[in-house]
């Protein structure tokens, strides 16, 4: 593993004034260190200094009106055992649930996955279908963003020099759901993922795809379709089939584009299938 200086400031403005006083590329941020401690040590990554935020006071979890806010630096693990998040965001739970292994989830963090925006994360598609915004903190002031602005391509975010990530909001209990496939359950990359969500204040629709290049995306046209709580079984046949058509869905090493176009195609079905059982009601 190639050396460098290991910063823990206890501030937000000595954080952003380490990262500040070196060149672009030269600083990373540690917020569990999952990915970038493996990316040091395989050569993928070489700061010349890594800013740790582990004294920041941003290991929160906090439910205000239905509204959930989770600190950037709280543990996977801490957010998958809280007692509320099964019933009122069960999408976001299973999405959770569906990182790594328990040991990893103890030192992974949404900040940190969302500051990664890798293409395959479990956690972005599920943000995406939960309309969550992302509050960021720099030298140019507070700002807030929604995850799909946020994240612009793979590796590659809104997030300006010295700016860090301070939480994500979500803002309502939403029935919802996150499936996906890979070769192996555990420690293994999505070959494709589908979340879903239904909004019971708009009486609308979310929807995203991931484990695609660039990035997780939503889909807006399949949205647009679902109507109600609870849409007809073939009204959801016909979306899916249309999502499995989705120009994302190209082979690579790990699937090719036939083995994902089917594959997105029935995870969407059994998603909306299993947000409609949750919403429950009339349609």
């Amino acid at each position: 593993m190639a050396s460098f200086e290991l910063l823990a400031p206890r501030t937000v403005d000595e954080a952003s004034a380490a990262l500040r006083s070196l060149p672009p590329g030269e600083a990373a941020v540690l917020a569990g260190g999952t990915d970038l401690l493996l990316d040091v040590d395989q050569g993928r990554a070489t700061p010349r200094r890594v800013v740790s935020l582990r004294h920041l006071p941003w290991r929160t979890l906090d439910w205000n009106q239905g509204a959930l806010t989770v600190g950037s630096t709280l543990p996977l693990r801490a957010l998958e055992t809280d007692p509320d998040l099964p019933r009122l965001l069960p999408g976001l739970y299973e999405a959770v649930r569906a990182v790594g292994s328990a040991a990893l989830r103890s030192r992974a963090t949404l900040g940190g996955n969302l500051g990664r925006a890798a293409p395959a994360s479990d956690l972005i598609p599920v943000l995406l279908a939960l309309d969550a915004e992302v509050d960021l903190v720099g030298p140019d002031g507070d700002r807030t963003e929604s995850v799909d602005r946020f994240v612009r391509a793979s590796r590659v975010t809104t997030l300006r020099r010295a700016e860090l990530i301070r939480s994500v909001r979500i803002p309502e209990p939403r029935p919802s759901a996150f499936v996906w496939q890979r070769v192996r359950p555990v420690n293994d990359i999505s070959q494709v993922s589908i979340a879903a969500a239904y909004s019971p204040s708009a009486r609308t629709w979310r929807a995203a795809l991931g484990g695609v290049p660039p990035r997780p995306v939503r889909l807006t046209e399949a949205e647009a379709v679902l109507l109600g709580a609870r849409p007809p079984p073939d009204v959801v046949g016909r979306v899916a089939e249309a999502v499995g058509r989705h120009p994302a869905l190209v082979g690579d090493r790990r699937a090719s584009d036939e083995y994902r176009r089917r594959l997105a195609a029935s995870l969407f079905a059994r998603a909306v299938e299993s947000v409609a059982r949750r919403a429950g009601g009339p349609s």
